[in-house]
């Protein structure tokens, strides 16, 4: 089964091709093309994934180019990590496309949205089985595409629009960074393959300073994909498409895909000077608790949700930055699924009460108990609350963050080691801030008495075609964890060992334990959801007033976001205006009148060939041939027919020749 990998990347785009082709004839049927795909490509990778756990790897290569002497080969490839992802991916794709049976009933675009949705899942399982950057960054273009138009599918609305660009725009920031950086790691080593680069840079083949800024540009792609600072600003007004998509998006492909490509990279990022992986470390320290401080203040419960992704996602760039492959990659996994939960469970509520604000909510346990219960799974896997996922994951996040001090001092950064101290530090900030805003966001939408009864009144359970894919994700969201204990494993964690042997050949460190990190990671994650039910469970709407007004400064710093998205209006948007602007004055005042000019210089020339034709070229045409008439009319004169005049005229002509011939003889 094993070498049918590339048919799981295959089957989505099949069914793209089905609804493109289709779409007259069958309609909104089509979408179960892409729910058929998606399900047999899950059978396929769950068969795969079985075959890597019993110490199966897969690789085919063939030749690209051939320059001279040089083949270039791409291929695809299969290991524990792709294996993983493959399964994932594809699960929670799957669940997607048939909850949007429900939630997109009635959309007027129904066939568009499964094709690009098909699509874009093929683009990220092409990129998780790609073994070089050019599938790579094709598959990560599709992406690109692809969540542009999901992000507008409701194009004829002001705020789709506007969002999809800024996605658009914002992301190629980082794309053209990271093509820039394949570019010069291609032109020092002459490979595309991960691997192969990153044997060079430590035989030395790429200088210490092209290493470096090489695998930053590298990096900053993922700020682009996955959203880090400051490029983060185009997720949250992402949520503008269909929830559906914002949990494909958000959860298991696009914003994943950054994530995967620093670890897939990481051969590079191991073998280049410390620096880079330093600041790795800190954009995603960093991210994780500006993100996470923003959600506390956020009303829309997608925009929660969608903060809370930024933030989860700085935290597997965090692990990532301190060397360590496998908290980084498990995160990414026990991510995929109690996100994709969340959002989902989102659409929902919003499916049920039409609204996105939580101000709006409450009590809807009692209207929903599916929806309720699924909530509650996924937001104690993203607290952190043992024993569902995040809490395993996070704890090996924020080992690794622990560990990173040492790992700096062992490098010859011992003076940076502080650094090291403060990314910890914004890691367990965040695990408290993520369990205080998911319990607040609880308590808004779930508890208390309803705050608009008339939506209140309204809402309903989801139908079962929504119902069942919160089901099926929920049992992941709590189970999946487990695979980062000892239960499953003879020699300790079993992640670390299925995951281990793969990253440390890629030069990833193993993290040594620190018997005072898991307490801390609980305590602060159990002092989160108590500050979160004293301030909205048991506490009054105008003890939370109060405390807002105490705190209007920061309350006012966090509720406009930083002001970055301010910022960049004022600078970057502002200044691209600006150029724009005189662009276009030099276009319509410079340009145009010398094209104007040309144009007229051309007519004016065209006027004096056309004149000079008629009156000089065609005059000497008709002057010629006049004088040969008037020649020939005067010398038919001279045809009498008499033979007299003609002995006559030769007399006079041999008369003047004489006397020619004496003058000019002289």
């Amino acid at each position: 089964m094993i070498q049918f990998t590339w048919l799981v990347a295959v089957l989505p785009i099949i069914s793209y091709l089905l609804i493109v082709a289709l779409e007259r004839r069958l309609g909104d049927k089509t979408a179960y093309f892409g729910i058929a795909a998606l399900l047999a490509a899950f059978v396929l990778s769950a068969g795969i994934f079985v075959e890597v756990l019993n110490g199966a790897t897969y690789h085919k290569e063939f030749t690209w180019v051939i320059s001279g002497t040089r083949a270039i080969p791409l291929g695809i490839q299969l290991d524990h990590l792709s294996a993983t992802l493959l399964a994932a991916v594809t699960l929670v794709s799957s669940m997607i496309h048939i909850y949007s049976l429900g939630y997109m009933h009635g959309d007027k675009r129904i066939p568009r949205y499964y094709a690009v949705l098909s699509l874009f899942t093929a683009g990220m399982l092409g990129l998780v089985i790609a073994d070089n950057y050019f599938i790579l960054l094709v598959s990560w273009e599709i992406m690109g595409l692809c969540s542009y138009l999901l992000i507008g599918h409701w194009y004829e609305q002001k705020g789709p629009q506007e969002a999809s660009m800024k996605a658009f725009l914002t992301t190629r920031v980082g794309d053209v960074a990271l093509m820039v950086g394949i570019w010069l790691f291609f032109a020092y080593t002459g490979s595309l393959k991960f691997g192969e680069i990153g044997e060079m840079i430590k035989a030395g083949h790429v200088p210490a300073t092209a290493a470096l800024v090489g695998s930053l540009l590298i990096f900053g792609g993922a700020v682009g994909k996955s959203a880090q600072f400051p490029l983060h600003v185009w997720l949250p007004d992402a949520m503008a498409g269909p929830t559906p998509a914002s949990a494909l998006i958000h959860a298991a492909t696009m914003v994943a895909a950054g994530v995967y490509l620093v670890a897939r990279s990481f051969p590079i990022f191991s073998a280049a000077p410390p620096q880079a992986l330093l600041v790795v470390a800190i954009i995603g320290g960093f991210t994780s608790i500006f993100a996470a401080s923003i959600a506390t203040v956020m009303t829309d419960i997608k925009k929660v949700l969608a903060y809370s992704t930024v933030s989860q996602l700085g935290y597997m760039v965090l692990a990532l930055g301190a060397g360590s492959v496998v908290a980084g990659t498990f995160h990414l996994t026990t991510h995929a699924f109690f996100k994709a939960l969340l959002f989902l469970v989102s659409g929902s509520v919003i499916h049920a009460v039409h609204s996105q604000e939580m101000h709006e909510m409450g009590g809807l346990r009692k209207k929903m108990p599916i929806t309720f219960w699924a909530w509650t799974i996924g937001t104690l896997a993203l607290a952190g609350v043992p024993p569902f996922a995040g809490f395993f994951s996070k704890d090996e996040v924020l080992l690794a963050a622990a560990n990173l001090p040492a790992r700096l001092t062992e490098q010859g950064l011992g003076h940076l080691a502080w650094i090291g101290n403060l990314v910890f530090f914004f890691g367990l900030a965040t695990a408290f801030l993520t369990a205080y805003y998911m319990t607040r966001a609880t308590i808004l939408t779930f508890f208390g008495q309803p705050r608009d009864h008339h939506k209140y009144d309204h809402a309903h359970e989801s139908p079962g075609v929504m119902a069942w894919p919160l089901i099926v994700l929920s049992v992941p969201a709590a189970l999946v964890g487990f695979a980062g204990t000892t239960w499953f494993g003879e020699h300790g964690n079993w992640w670390a060992s299925f995951i281990g042997e793969q990253a440390l050949e890629w030069g990833a460190a193993e993290p040594h334990h620190i018997g005072w990190v898991m307490p801390l990671a609980i305590a602060s994650a159990l002092l989160g959801i108590l500050v979160g039910y004293l301030l909205y469970g048991v506490a009054g709407v105008k003890t939370r007033q109060n405390a807002i007004t105490a705190l209007r400064p920061l309350y006012t710093l966090l509720k406009n976001k930083y002001y970055v998205d301010e910022l960049y209006m004022g600078t970057v948007v502002a200044a691209t205006l600006a150029f724009s602007r005189v662009v276009g004055w030099v276009d319509q005042n410079v340009v145009d009148r010398i094209v104007n000019w040309v144009g007229a210089a051309g007519e004016w020339f065209a006027d004096v060939a056309g004149a000079t034709d008629r009156y000089v070229v065609d005059g000497a045409v008709n002057g010629t041939a006049a004088a040969a008439m008037s020649a020939g009319k005067g010398l038919r004169r001279l045809q009498t027919g008499y033979v007299q005049s003609y002995m006559l005229t030769m007399a006079a002509m041999v008369v003047v020749g004489i006397i020619l011939f004496q003058v000019i003889g002289g």
